[in-house]
């Protein structure tokens, strides 16, 4: 029996794991959070761009249809 050693644990410990997992989850909910507020400011962006076009293209076709009259 005095030729079994008592090993130390070299692992995660059960509380450090769960530090460890709720580190991740509360990183992972951030990350999608701030990826869902670009992606938002990013469409919101397309909408303007595409209301002033449409906008601009209905003026130059205006403009355009009273300089042939």
């Amino acid at each position: 029996m005095k030729d079994i050693e008592k090993r130390k644990s070299s692992g995660v410990r059960v509380a450090e794991g769960a530090v460890l997992v709720v580190v991740a989850v509360v990183g992972i909910v951030v990350a999608f959070a701030v990826l869902h507020t670009i992606v938002g400011f990013v469409w919101e962006l397309v909408k303007v761009v595409v209301v002033v076009g449409l906008i601009g293209a209905a003026l130059w076709f205006l403009g355009r249809r009273r300089r042939r009259r």
